[in-house]
């Protein structure tokens, strides 16, 4: 076990205990209505929050086994991400759930990260090298970003 992000992992785990039950019992009114700086409802960024998970729990995985890598950066499409998959017409609960387990299995999976593998890296679409580590530890203040949006729609 790899003790380097425990905290980091506690973290995560402590968001989304705290937010599962908090989202599934808003009224659908203030999911769908209420939009962001980037035009997304709360269901479009949970959504997007999805996408993240995907996309780090995939760089997490193959920068243990490749070093250097170029491989495809979402961010630059996370709108369409959103688009086309239609959040704003997903099941709630669903969702919610989906949220809830990719974190978990994302605590999982930091918590068996190679430590010798921290300094691998790779190249986002504008060409800023991150490593392993930074993409780690990026995680969180990228879900922290977010839910603090969907905050702010709420209260």
């Amino acid at each position: 076990m790899n003790e380097s992000f425990s905290d980091l992992r506690n973290e995560i785990s402590k968001l989304v205990g705290e937010w599962e039950m908090k989202l599934l019992e808003l009224p659908e009114k203030t999911l769908t209505d209420n939009r962001n700086k980037q035009n997304r409802t709360i269901k479009q960024i949970l959504g997007h929050l999805v996408d993240s998970a995907v996309n780090n729990h995939h760089r997490i995985v193959r920068l243990q086994y490749n070093n250097d890598l170029e491989f495809p950066d979402y961010r630059q499409d996370n709108d369409t991400w959103v688009r086309i998959q239609d959040y704003q017409n997903e099941d709630w609960k669903d969702l919610v759930t989906l949220w809830k387990y990719y974190n978990i299995h994302l605590i999982h999976v930091i918590e068996k990260v190679n430590p010798d593998c921290l300094k691998n890296t790779w190249k986002d679409f504008e060409g800023t090298v991150e490593t392993l580590e930074s993409v780690i530890t990026g995680y969180l203040s990228h879900l922290n970003l977010h839910i603090n949006e969907m905050k702010e729609l709420i209260y």
